[in-house]
């Protein structure tokens, strides 16, 4: 039996039998180019991130990874659909199909890499919970501009839409202004840092250790052993103390000895006081002066650091420090002042 001839000439539809072979070879060749483009893109910037720290590159391969195959096949195959000859409801049926395909694949390389920049660098689990809830709130938003492009692009008004969603955003805006402005603050705090948990803080009459920022409120161990727990946007607006990462402690001591105190060992004193200063091991001396005449007292004043930031070393500095004046005055037979008041009486 001889084979049937094939008529390439023959139109269906409205084309030829040709132009759907020119069709199907477009789409194929298409696919197979956007799957070279995507390797060689994938590998290029592979390359990238080896040799870079920033998190630019890493984030666009995430985006150019989260393209998957089934993207450029419906591309290719909207490519092919393009070379044929259709019906307009049919072309808005397509062109519809192919805008919501290329957002819905926009969206996921977008969120791929939202969650790759706002998850790197993540120690702690208030911090993942906080870092998720803003990747949730991205997300919905990218959703909802994309279902907002697809609907004005296929013809619908959305005017009265955006409209109507400003109008219920800022009414539950003013329902929920406290909680948004603690979530928000969260936030700053985690993208600004001006603490973490594990850092020792003052804030106003407050002070303790911070055990856990949240997404409302910031927990500190106080060292009286409660918990204290502060809102977050007290903490963004008020001035807050870390002494987590004090490198030195600057200290100022003030004094006084008895007036009685010859000149000569008021001369003598300011070395002898630098030089024991000097032997003790963690102790900067900055200054050492016999600073003015008080009620009772003449008054000296010394400025040292201690090169640590540790509470405790600083308070066995200042004992030694204590320790070493108490000595030293012994030895200079120096008396340490202290209030006193001289009455004369005349007679009568």
């Amino acid at each position: 039996m001889a084979p049937l001839p094939l008529n390439l000439s023959a139109s269906y539809f409205g084309n030829p039998l040709s132009q759907y072979f020119w069709a199907l070879f477009a789409a194929v060749v298409s696919a197979v180019i956007f799957s070279w483009i995507q390797k060689l893109l994938i590998w290029r910037f592979e390359q990238w991130t080896v040799s870079s720290a920033n998190t630019i590159d890493d984030a666009i391969l995430t985006m150019v990874t989260a393209i998957r195959p089934p993207f450029y096949w419906f591309l290719s195959l909207y490519i092919g659909i393009k070379m044929l000859s259709l019906p307009d409801i049919v072309v808005a049926i397509v062109n519809g199909l192919m805008l919501a395909w290329v957002l819905y694949f926009a969206v996921r390389a977008a969120s791929k890499a939202l969650e790759l920049i706002l998850t790197r660098g993540v120690k702690n689990e208030g911090e993942r919970a906080a870092r998720h809830l803003l990747i949730v709130m991205g997300n919905i938003c990218l959703w909802i501009f994309a279902f907002l492009l697809l609907l004005q692009n296929v013809g619908i008004n959305i005017t009265s839409l955006i409209a109507g969603l400003g109008i219920g955003g800022i009414a539950i805006a003013f329902a929920l202004q406290n909680i948004l402005a603690d979530l928000f603050s969260s936030f700053a705090i985690y993208l600004d840092k001006p603490f973490e948990a594990g850092d020792f803080i003052i804030v106003g009459a407050e002070m303790g250790t911070v055990e856990r920022v949240g997404i409302k409120t910031t927990r500190l161990a106080a060292l009286t052993g409660e918990e204290i727990s502060i809102a977050n946007r007290d903490l963004t607006s008020a001035r807050v103390h870390n002494y987590k990462r004090m490198r030195e402690r600057r200290i100022q001591m003030d004094f006084g000895i008895t007036y009685e105190t010859p000149a000569p060992t008021l001369a003598a004193l300011p070395p002898l006081i630098r030089k024991m200063l000097s032997n003790i091991e963690g102790i900067r001396v900055d200054r050492v002066h016999f600073a003015g005449f008080g009620a009772s007292s003449l008054d000296f004043q010394m400025v040292y650091y201690v090169t640590s930031a540790d509470y405790n070393q600083y308070m066995d500095r200042q004992q030694e420090i204590n320790l070493g004046l108490v000595e030293l005055f012994a030895q200079e037979k120096v008396s340490f002042a202290y209030p006193t008041r001289m009455i004369y009486t005349a007679k009568a």
